[in-house]
């Protein structure tokens, strides 16, 4: 009799069992007290996927392009001059594109591999509450807000980066705190007492532009995560409805919306790169 109960209360938990969409990526193991996420081995996977690829493509470089070398070549000459038209500047352009270029490529690999049949639909239950919850092994990386706010953080830090490279700490410092305009008042109190009010109102001018770095970040994270997380309750929407033919026009739409969120992700990163790289007078 007890078997029986057993039985059936395990029949039940399989039948309601459920899946929601959520902001934050599922744990699928742990290492020590490491959580393993589904978006994190996803992650991994797309960074193999593009290591593999061009170790391959490097080793067939010749001095004399053919073949798939050719359109290489040709799809970085175009990089180039799209970054000439942001940066104004082709040292400046060849100095960002390596950062710019492999932030496109990994989020608009990582926005494809969430694409591909498995990737959100192969997993294992497990019981919460009292009611099954199925796990997905994979997961789209950029449909967790984890991964798109390192990838902000990470834009947003490089860009500092290259301005401290750019212009020096010194210069790149008083844009956000205006050190310069504190010093030169005890000398320019004398020739005009006005000064004394308008050079700490230019001091704390660059508290605005903290504000707009956290605003960069917070951008950045939200305009990425939001359009691939909506697009992923999109499709299992339509799957859920009718899974035979409904989905595909939706999903040609996201492999569209996939290009353009990378391209937005990376020429904004190269925006902020440019600016970073030049005196605060210029810009």
């Amino acid at each position: 009799m007890a078997e029986h109960t057993e039985q059936s209360n395990t029949e039940n938990v399989q039948q309601e069992v459920s899946h929601e969409a959520t902001l934050f990526a599922e744990p699928v193991y742990h290492i020590g007290n490491f959580n393993v996420t589904n978006s994190l081995i996803a992650s991994w996977i797309t960074v193999a996927i593009l290591v593999i690829f061009f170790y391959f493509v490097g080793k067939k470089i010749k001095r004399v392009p053919k073949g798939i070398q050719n359109i290489f070549e040709f799809l970085l000459e175009k990089a180039l001059d799209l970054a000439d038209s942001v940066t104004g500047n082709r040292k400046k352009s060849e100095r960002f594109l390596p950062i710019t270029l492999s932030l496109f490529l990994f989020i608009l690999a990582n926005n494809w591999l969430g694409l591909l049949p498995g990737v959100g639909t192969i997993g294992y239950n497990e019981i919460e509450g009292g009611h099954g919850v199925f796990i997905p092994i994979l997961r789209g990386g950029t449909a967790d807000i984890n991964t798109t706010l390192a990838l902000a953080l990470f834009a947003v830090v490089a860009s500092h980066i290259m301005g401290v490279v750019a212009v020096g700490t010194w210069t790149h410092l008083n844009k956000f705190i205006n050190l310069k305009a504190f010093i030169s008042i005890p000398k320019e109190i004398r020739k005009d007492m006005s000064i004394v009010l308008v050079n700490p109102i230019k001091a704390f001018v660059g508290v605005v532009e903290l504000i707009g770095e956290a605003a960069k970040v917070a951008s950045l994270t939200f305009r990425l995560f939001g359009n691939i997380f909506a697009g992923e309750v999109l499709l299992a929407s339509m799957m859920a409805l009718f899974a035979y033919f409904l989905p595909l026009p939706f999903m040609f739409l996201e492999i569209i919306v996939g290009i353009i969120q990378a391209l937005i992700f990376a020429m904004l990163t190269l925006v902020f790169m440019a600016i970073a790289s030049e005196a605060h007078g210029e810009h």
